[in-house]
């Protein structure tokens, strides 16, 4: 009999321990875990798009300058704008570090405005805004810089999602007891005014 009692007891624990595990769950214990990564993923597609945009910009330069050689000055500051961009070492404590983090939006805001005046040397170029391998690299420029766009909204959405679910009850309190290393992340700024737009380059 006592043998039967001894056997229940492991049972017992096992019941009692999936019920506290459940109940942890249901009061969100997992949350900032789990929205911290979604930041992270937020954030990769975020490099994703301007790595495919500094991609595009050689081919650009090269085809704008078979037209406009002589446009030195804004064909310089885009190839300068992009080197600058992909001179700039990238890792996971990216995010962690404001400093680094303004240091590559401003790069970035920086190739965004060069690309901007390129396009606008453009409209003085009919035979170049007729080039069928330039309106090829235009369309794709156009489409990245709409994805840049969206990844950066999402990127906002999953910080201010990770954000407040640490000032908030009852994320504050599993933050306080596991998760303290974590801290709030910064959002994304724009570094100059309508940088939040995407540039124009539909010149059909």
């Amino acid at each position: 009999m006592s043998s039967a009692a001894g056997n229940s007891l492991p049972s017992w624990h096992c019941i009692l321990l999936c019920l506290l595990v459940a109940l942890l769950s249901g009061c969100g214990i997992n949350n900032i875990p789990t929205y911290d990564e979604q930041v992270k993923a937020a954030w990769a597609q975020v490099e994703n798009q301007y790595q495919r945009r500094a991609d595009l910009v050689p081919n650009l330069v090269k085809t704008v300058q078979a037209y406009a050689g002589h446009e030195r000055e804004t064909l310089q500051a885009v190839t300068e704008a992009r080197a600058k961009v992909n001179s700039m070492q990238l890792d996971g404590n990216l995010l962690n570090d404001p400093v680094k983090l303004q240091q590559f939006e401003a790069a970035q805001s920086q190739l965004s405005s060069a690309l901007a005046r390129l396009m606008l040397v453009v409209e003085s170029y009919p035979n170049l805004k007729a080039n069928q391998n330039f309106l090829n690299l235009q369309s794709q420029l156009e489409g990245i810089e709409n994805r840049i766009s969206v990844a950066r909204r999402d990127y906002i959405q999953a910080v201010q999602h990770y954000n407040r679910e640490i000032r908030t009850f009852p994320g504050k309190i599993w933050h306080v007891i596991l998760y303290r290393n974590m801290p709030l992340r910064e959002t994304y700024q724009a570094t100059t005014e309508g940088a939040e737009k995407a540039p124009e380059v539909n010149f059909q």
